[in-house]
């Protein structure tokens, strides 16, 4: 919804969060359900109304638990019937920092500044472990603002008796926290409330009338905020950022004006503005996000903008390069089609506001970008690539699927397909989760909505638990070939129930489609049932808006399909006694 997408108005969607929820919720058809705690050290009740909207935003319909004014503490360490039936998804920790117990003084030793600030931190660190105890679930928490005035002046910020000095190492014992806790994630209101003015954001007003502990035009910011963290955790993230060429990557129109008369470099404030924006796309790479070429060109001027001596971008940084004459929405549907993604996982960064509308009809998102010098905050606080924790898979996915593009032109060279793959040196390293893998099975599970029978998402503390449970067997896969490593690209997991196993999640990342990668994770898992003394494997498959391409995964398997209902909701068996393997291209576990 327009009226959502950074930047908004903060004044508009609080006076209108009736009728914009009304909107929203005409159809959630294809939703993802949450349940959502919310348990506040201050007033809620407008932040869950607004958060909900972002969420629904984002294709996410929560469910809310809203803990009782200041009752943050006991609803996460005492026992609470309503919180436990309530089972939730993802847990927020709304605090601030009229939230704290304690606060140094002038006065006050070394000795005592230090037993207040880890009472501090141990507190949280219970709330933590009693939340993971009893539920399991992401937690988000926020960190601390800094205080409103600064007794010491100055001197606040480096003596250990100032407030200003105490929140910042409070702040850094919550990151060194997350950083080694899995599932406890960062709302950053010390930035945000920097960003959005710490005097506005700290209006003492709305604390003495209504117990707020931010100012009310400001719940918005926050909202949009906790909601970018939950859509990234949730799997709900954009993957790839299209770029329009002239007058967005450079100034100036490199079919009329030539190369050497653009816009960028450090000669000039626009040059400069359009090399800092390139250099900010590039750095997007870095954190998994694939960048794409989209542009109303010749593709040979094209290629020569992307060479500027000047620019950053090089085209050998794009993954797909579109520079032609056909409609954009057109070119963006094929460049997801080419790299194995949905189509509204594409950003489009494009000057031109007729493009933008085009394609936003399409249901691609295109946000107003304005001049240059706002192009790096748009994109950057819209969220669309948060990133919730980097695996060696992030960091390589370019690179991943740049190997992919050499695979495609390879397989023209071979007379069958069979010949391509077989030629393809293809080796699978497949087994039961192991540990240093949680993380990045979890991101996929949350992120895979195309090959995925069933679309269960599980959180790094789910993943877990059934790596360790005697009840389940997990498979995860790995698949390299003479081209490169495509990382972590498939799981399984499978419910032991007597001699049955019931199939809870069976997933592949699409950039191995077609690759027999299956059939290898199919061939281990019966493997593995036979270990087991299991006989029966019965497979589900839960139609979604996305994952038609499954629809008669188990069916290629040689399963049976036993039952379907009208939704198209499927129960297919395997009898493994006679089953034959049917991976003979890829090396497993050599």
């Amino acid at each position: 919804m327009k009226e959502l997408e950074y930047p908004f108005d903060s004044g508009y969607i609080m006076k209108k969060k009736k009728s914009l929820r009304r909107q929203l919720t005409l159809d959630t058809e294809g939703f993802q359900k949450k349940r959502i705690a919310v348990l506040g050290g201050s007033t809620t009740a407008d932040i869950v109304k607004v958060l909900e909207l972002f969420l629904l935003d984002n294709g996410i319909e929560p469910e809310f638990y809203e803990s009782e004014y200041g009752q943050y503490r006991q609803d996460a360490l005492f026992p609470n019937s309503e919180l436990d039936r309530f089972k939730p998804d993802i847990i927020y920790i709304h605090t601030s920092f009229r939230n704290l117990s304690f606060r140094p003084t002038p006065r006050m030793s070394a000795q005592q500044i230090e037993e207040g600030l880890e009472n501090e931190t141990d507190g949280l660190r219970q709330i933590w472990d009693s939340l993971k105890e009893r539920f399991g679930c992401p937690v988000i928490q926020n960190n601390f603002e800094l205080p409103p005035y600064r007794l010491l002046g100055n001197t606040d910020a480096w003596d250990r008796r100032g407030a200003v000095n105490f929140v910042t190492r409070l702040n850094m014992r919550i990151y060194e926290e997350i950083e080694k806790r899995d599932g406890l994630y960062l709302n950053d209101i010390n930035w945000l409330s920097a960003d959005y003015g710490l005097e506005k954001w700290t209006a003492p007003e709305y604390w003495y009338m209504y117990k707020y502990c931010l100012n009310i035009d400001a719940i918005p910011v926050l909202a949009f905020n906790i909601a970018t963290i939950i859509k990234a955790i949730f799997g709900r993230n954009k993957k790839a950022l299209a770029l329009d060429l002239d007058n967005t990557l450079w100034g100036g129109i490199v079919g009329d004006d030539g190369v050497e008369a653009l816009a960028i470099g450090q000669e000039t404030a626009e040059a400069m503005g359009f090399y800092q924006w390139q250099e900010y796309v590039k750095s997007l790479k870095d954190i998994g996000v694939l960048l794409t070429v989209c542009s109303k060109n010749e593709e040979e001027n094209a290629i020569a903008g992307l060479e500027h001596p000047e620019g950053v971008l090089r085209p050998d940084d794009f993954t797909v390069i579109k520079a032609n004459w056909l409609p954009k929405s057109q070119n963006i549907i094929e460049t997801a089609a080419e790299i194995n993604i949905l189509p509204e996982a594409i950003v489009l960064a494009d000057d031109n506001p007729a493009e933008r509308d085009i394609v936003r009809a399409e249901g691609i998102v295109a946000p107003d970008i304005g001049e240059v010098n706002d192009y790096i905050r748009v994109i950057d606080r819209s969220g669309f690539f948060e990133p919730v924790g980097l695996s060696e898979d992030d960091l390589r996915r370019s690179e991943m699927y740049r190997e992919n593009a050499l695979r495609k032109q390879a397989q023209s060279k071979y007379q069958s397909y069979e010949d391509y793959l077989a030629a393809m040196d293809m080796k699978a390293e497949i087994g039961p989760f192991p540990a240093v893998y949680i993380q990045r099975l979890s991101q996929l599970a949350n992120k895979s909505n195309q090959f995925n029978v069933t679309t269960r998402r599980y959180t790094p503390s789910e993943m877990e638990s059934v790596a360790q449970s005697p009840d389940y067997i997990t498979l995860y896969g790995k698949l390299a070939d003479k081209f490169g490593d495509n990382g972590v690209v498939s799981e399984v997991i499978g419910r032991v129930e007597g001699e049955t196993l019931h199939i809870d999640l069976w997933l592949m990342s699409c950039r191995v489609l077609k690759r027999d990668m299956e059939f290898a994770m199919l061939d281990e898992l019966v493997r593995a049932c036979r270990e087991r003394g299991i006989s029966c494997v019965i497979g589900y498959y839960y139609p979604t808006a996305k994952n038609k391409m499954v629809r008669e995964l188990f069916g290629t398997f040689g399963f049976d399909k036993i039952s379907e209902d009208e939704e198209g909701n499927a129960v297919w068996k395997l009898d493994i006694k006679d089953y034959v393997n049917k991976n003979h291209v890829i090396a497993v576990n050599a």
